[in-house]
């Protein structure tokens, strides 16, 4: 009974944000008015409130109204009751570490899988996977576990940027990691590039925007899945 929007990040180059997404998440949500809102990966350190506050001026643009799940005395209730779930973007250890600390994971993960209608982005798109050891983040806190919701059955690097031969920069890639991460891991990783999303429907994955995904599969070549094709096979 899934029903989830699952994209690599809240905004794109030259738009406002969440904007790309409006009419997506017009459908997503047709049928609630009020969306419980997780600000616990805190971008950039603003506080929970800065964080619901901007995001509820956001949604007003599509009729919808946030609430923020720390404005609740208990927010396992707060996840219980909600018509609708979005979870924000930020630091993904932190998050992670809140959502454990809260003792919201399993609620949560029941919730989506109810069929509450549930938006990522960002970090909330990488709790989606089956850990959460294929982020960007700085480990900025130690969360008691890096499993995550398992609503997707592989992983997310969100922000995926693809190795560029003309740079000077001689660090490790975004590739390489995925590389690292699969000699001792077994789980997919699906690779999602600025401004795609994962539309999850039931058990159906299907991968929307204008750019393909890179997928990445232990000892296998990485290759690419077009915009508009299923990932329902993938795990």
């Amino acid at each position: 009974m899934k029903n989830c929007i699952i994209a690599s990040s809240s905004t794109i180059h030259g738009s406002g944000p969440l904007e790309y997404l409006f009419d997506s998440l017009e459908e997503l949500y047709t049928n609630t008015e009020e969306i419980l809102f997780i600000p616990y990966a805190r971008p950039g350190g603003i506080s929970h409130d800065e964080y619901t506050i901007g995001v509820n001026n956001i949604f007003k643009k599509i009729g919808k109204r946030i609430m923020g799940v720390h404005m609740f005395e208990d927010p396992i209730e707060a996840i219980k009751n909600a018509n609708g779930i979005y979870t924000g973007g930020g630091n993904t250890f932190l998050l992670v570490h809140q959502l454990y600390k809260n003792n919201v994971i399993t609620t949560l993960k029941e919730k989506i899988e109810s069929g509450a209608p549930y938006l990522g982005t960002s970090a909330g798109s990488n709790i989606c996977g089956l850990t959460m050891q294929t982020t960007n983040d700085m480990p900025i806190v130690y969360p008691p576990s890096f499993m995550t919701l398992g609503i997707l059955p592989f992983n997310i690097n969100a922000h995926y940027i693809d190795p560029d031969p003309t740079s000077t920069h001689k660090g490790e890639t975004r590739e390489t990691r995925i590389k690292e991460f699969h000699k001792l891991n077994t789980q997919p990783v699906v690779g999602l590039r600025e401004g795609s999303w994962l539309r999850v429907k039931e058990s159906t994955i299907t991968l929307e925007g204008e750019l393909d995904a890179r997928i990445f599969e232990q000892n296998k070549a990485p290759y690419e899945i077009e915009t508009g094709k299923t990932l329902s096979q993938l795990h």
